[in-house]
């Protein structure tokens, strides 16, 4: 495993920080390395079917990318 140093961090950001780790119950160093892996992990992207609770019954059989197309002629 690596080691990270960080010099010159606020202490008002180390509070936090702190703080943040006792609410999670991690050590410090356990955090940075949550935050780290959590800021740096690609979001996976959401398909306008997948989505919950907004009428995705509505796109069952429909071409999302025709329709965006026909909606952007629209407005020519």
């Amino acid at each position: 495993m690596a080691t990270l140093n960080v010099k010159n961090l606020p202490d008002v950001l180390y509070r936090k920080l702190k703080a943040r780790a006792k609410r999670e119950r991690r050590s410090v160093a356990q955090e940075v390395a949550h935050i780290l892996a959590t800021a740096l992990t690609e979001p996976q992207p959401l398909s306008i079917a997948a989505l919950r609770g907004l009428g995705k019954e509505h796109w069952v059989g429909v071409n999302a990318t025709d329709h965006v197309e026909r909606e952007r002629s629209a407005w020519d």
